[in-house]
């Protein structure tokens, strides 16, 4: 799968995790990408850009990746959301897929 031209939009508040992402998602094409190192900013670019594809960690300051979901999804029900994180219990995660969210990928990525 390719994404030249897609807006892809990551949320962490770890610069070494938004840069590894980058590169990761880099290998399939030549996206537009836009960062955010908490979840409001993540909802306020959201709303702005409407990125063609969201990954967001569960655990951010200001507002946590759940809430951001949330409101991402309230916003445009047909958002596309992975959410991308090391740390984050059962519970957090199962609710991060009833709020929205597409699927889960464990951090650190392994590239294949």
């Amino acid at each position: 799968m390719r994404l030249d031209n897609a807006k892809i939009l990551i949320s962490d508040d770890s610069i070494l995790a938004r840069k590894q992402l980058k590169d990761f998602i880099s290998k399939y094409g030549t996206p537009t990408f836009f960062e955010a190192s908490n979840g409001q900013d993540a909802i306020d670019i959201y709303k702005k850009e409407k990125p063609d594809l969201s990954f967001l960690d569960i655990v951010m300051p200001v507002k946590d990746g759940n809430a951001a979901i949330r409101e991402i999804i309230d916003f445009d029900k047909d958002a596309e959301i992975i959410i991308v994180s090391s740390v984050g219990t059962q519970s957090q995660l199962r609710s991060a897929i009833e709020a929205g969210a597409k699927d889960f990928i464990q951090r650190p990525l392994n590239p294949e």
